[in-house]
């Protein structure tokens, strides 16, 4: 039942849908979640998956190693998976990417935003921007408050599990605005469980007390790489569509927090939207 209780059954080789024609997009793919993820989808055959990571060196490790898994079934892997250049701290470089997709296809089905850091040293992107908010936007340990994530020197001044709060309070409510936005849409944000990945490699040796905690308590409580891709594969590629509820947050597997506040405050979603696109906007984009 996975770390959350109550989840739903799910197995990718079985359960995924058919995704013949099908062009995805998983940030991150180079590694971790987002290379597991990658694994899986490429077993039912899309059209085309978009590994967008910023090391060309490690993406054409990932999809060699890939590749190496999945022969003799999926014999064409190169073809079905391409690198992406991609570099989430940098705007001009996320920019070059969107154009890149439009330029290769005419359609996108899924996109599923993976990459992301967590509990770095204080930092900010190319464009000024905290560290981890500019990289993982634009959990379940938010902010009190939305003047948490925008105001700059606020969180500047916050420790690091706050700044990473911020980020990921960020991506519940721009999942959320984004379904309200545009209901055509499916849009979801989601927890994919305790992993032991390199995301926590920052957090346990930045010297904090998460530190701490972490390099004790993971090794009991986490879950291999497998299980933790088992949320998103299932919200993106294996629930039946009426099953999702659009803007909602879940958490493994398939699991539905419909008293989420984040993803139900639609004041502080559109707040957050409207000074996301202030703050591109005034950097040019």
């Amino acid at each position: 039942m996975g770390f959350f209780g109550g989840s739903v059954k799910f197995t990718p080789e079985t359960d995924i849908k058919d995704l013949t024609g099908k062009v995805i997009l998983v940030t991150g793919g180079n590694i971790g979640l987002g290379k597991e993820t990658v694994l899986q989808l490429a077993k039912h055959r899309p059209q085309k998956i978009f590994l967008a990571a910023r090391s060309e060196a490690k993406a054409k490790d990932a999809i060699a190693d890939i590749s190496t898994q999945l022969k003799p079934t999926v014999a064409d892997v190169a073809d079905i998976i391409e690198w992406l250049p991609l570099d989430l701290a940098s705007l001009p470089s996320v920019k070059a990417a969107a154009e890149r997709v439009a330029a290769r296809t005419d359609r996108l089905d899924l996109l599923i935003l993976n990459a992301g850091i967590m509990a770095v040293p204080p930092g900010k992107t190319d464009a000024g921007f905290e560290i981890q908010l500019g990289t993982n936007h634009g959990h379940n340990f938010g902010p009190a408050s939305l003047e948490g994530i925008i105001d700059a020197e606020k969180l500047a001044a916050a420790n690091t599990v706050v700044r990473y709060g911020a980020s990921k309070t960020a991506n519940i409510l721009f999942a959320a605005e984004l379904a309200r936005r545009y209901p055509a849409f499916t849009s979801v944000s989601l927890h994919p469980g305790v992993i032991r990945t390199n995301l926590y490699a920052s957090a346990t040796t930045y010297g904090t007390v998460l530190s701490t905690v972490l390099n004790y308590a993971l090794p009991w409580i986490a879950k291999d790489v497998p299980e933790g891709t088992l949320n998103q594969l299932y919200l993106s590629a294996g629930a039946p569509k009426d099953k999702i509820v659009n803007g909602a947050y879940y958490t493994p597997v398939g699991k539905l927090q419909a008293g989420n506040k984040w993803a139900n405050d639609a004041d502080a979603g559109k707040r957050l939207w409207e000074w996301t696109e202030a703050e591109l906007h005034k950097v040019g984009y």
